[in-house]
């Protein structure tokens, strides 16, 4: 490991507590480097700002910050066990190759804001991940909403209750993650706050120009008091993941609806090829192996989510703990972005089984149209109900899934499905 940023004169370090209070750090700053990178030469144009550093000694630091992120690309520089962290890592590479102008890159910043925001501007791009693919899902389950509408038996408590259809069905997912894309693009704002300038919680005795950082990282205010700023690692964090664990909570939902509805009991859709998997010993058997675990990937955020609460035990002021929160947000958008990825091809190419969904449909679930229609003509609604009830069996005389849909005017309901204020409300997002 190379020289320790904080290494005191006299003092032995011991590899076995190094190798504890490094942990998988440098590993993990791997995910930050390059943002890393980038509030380094920001830092330093604000350094210049100031007269700290002079100008040629910040286009030589720029530029060869901009050689590291090449290598780092490239694969010609590896952040490894060499370093502490990615921090002592880009300050190593500067002393090198610029010598004393390389030692000054770390006046008036603490690894304390260095870390902040990298993890800022990392969390930043991967909620803009979430947006895209969140408006991405909700515009594939509009234009299926507007193109096909199939009745559908529509279910509560999982057993059939009334007739719906396809197009309610995507319908009810678009504007899921319509609301989802808000959430996401929300979020983002929120947390759209630059920390950098405030040190280790405490500002320097240095006139830092933070507003050249905070323009220059493309940050949409400056986080101005350095104690929040502290304060607020692991708070954005939370809020990022909560953001992120919304959409997988309708993902969820979604694919247990795909789950069941793949099954030979209900037989009502058919997967993508790509999107099922074999057994190891059955050769009959083809399992919807990736909607199970888009299933299963809302436990990873909340995971993630519950992790760094539990960290968040502390005082002000930083705290060694809240290193592990890294790991922790990784594996989470990790995670759950991966899943949804995948979500909006799987969306436009499932197919629908048309006439076992039809067959699907039992005269009961008829009922309470009957009880509307009775309603309407005058019999108080609770009798009409006990009316319906009483002859449900029978309720599907001279009806149709098909005409049952089109009785269905209520605003967003089958007949009326308000897929032009939805498309407004996703363009509006978009800025379209």
């Amino acid at each position: 490991m190379t020289d320790l940023l904080w290494q005191k004169s006299g003092v032995r370090t011991d590899e076995r507590i190094m190798r504890f209070l490094a942990g998988d750090d440098v590993v993990l700053d791997r995910e930050f480097f390059l943002h890393d990178i980038d509030a380094s030469k920001a830092h330093v144009g604000g350094l210049a700002n100031i007269g700290i550093v002079t100008t040629d000694e910040r286009d030589a630091i720029a530029r060869e910050l901009d050689v590291l992120a090449d290598d780092f690309r490239a694969g010609r520089f590896v952040l490894d066990e060499r370093y502490e962290d990615g921090h002592s890592a880009i300050e190593a590479r500067l002393t090198e190759r610029l010598g004393d102008a390389g030692r000054k890159v770390h006046t008036g910043r603490s690894r304390n804001d260095q870390i902040l925001v990298a993890t800022r501007l990392w969390l930043k791009a991967k909620l803009g991940e979430l947006f895209d693919i969140c408006r991405a899902v909700a515009g594939v389950c509009l234009d299926r909403a507007s193109r096909e509408a199939l009745p559908l038996p529509g279910y509560t408590h999982l057993q059939r209750a009334v007739v719906s259809s396809t197009a309610l069905w995507f319908a009810g997912f678009a504007e899921a993650f319509v609301d989802d894309a808000r959430r996401a693009k929300d979020t983002l704002a929120w947390i759209d706050a630059n920390p950098l300038g405030t040190a280790a919680g405490y500002g320097v005795n240095l006139p830092l120009d933070r507003a050249h950082t905070t323009q220059a990282l493309g940050f949409g205010r400056l986080q101005a008091n350095p104690i929040y700023a502290q304060l607020s690692r692991g708070k954005f964090e939370i809020g990022a993941l909560d953001a992120l664990g919304t959409a997988l909570l309708d993902l969820r939902r979604l694919a247990w609806d795909l789950s069941l509805f793949t099954t030979a009991e209900y037989g009502f859709v058919q997967l993508p090829a790509e999107y099922t998997t074999g057994s190891s010993i059955m050769p009959n058997k083809r399992n919807p192996d990736v909607v199970e675990l888009m299933r299963a990937s809302y436990a990873s955020v909340a995971a993630a989510r519950s992790e760094i609460e539990h960290l968040l035990s502390l005082p002000s002021g930083y705290q060694r703990d809240l290193q592990f929160s890294k790991g922790a947000i990784f594996h989470g958008f990790h995670r759950g972005l991966d899943a949804l990825a995948l979500l909006p091809d799987l969306l436009a190419r499932l197919e629908w089984n048309a006439p076992v969904m039809r067959a699907a449909i039992e005269p009961s679930m008829y009922a309470t149209d009957v009880a509307i229609e009775q309603a309407v003509a005058g019999v108080p609604f609770r009798e009409a109900y006990r009316k319906a009830a009483d002859s449900a069996t029978s309720a599907g005389e001279g009806r149709t899934p098909d005409s049952s849909l089109a009785a269905r005017v209520s605003p967003g309901a089958a007949a009326d499905l308000r897929l032009d204020e939805l498309r407004a409300r996703l363009d509006a997002l978009s800025g379209a």
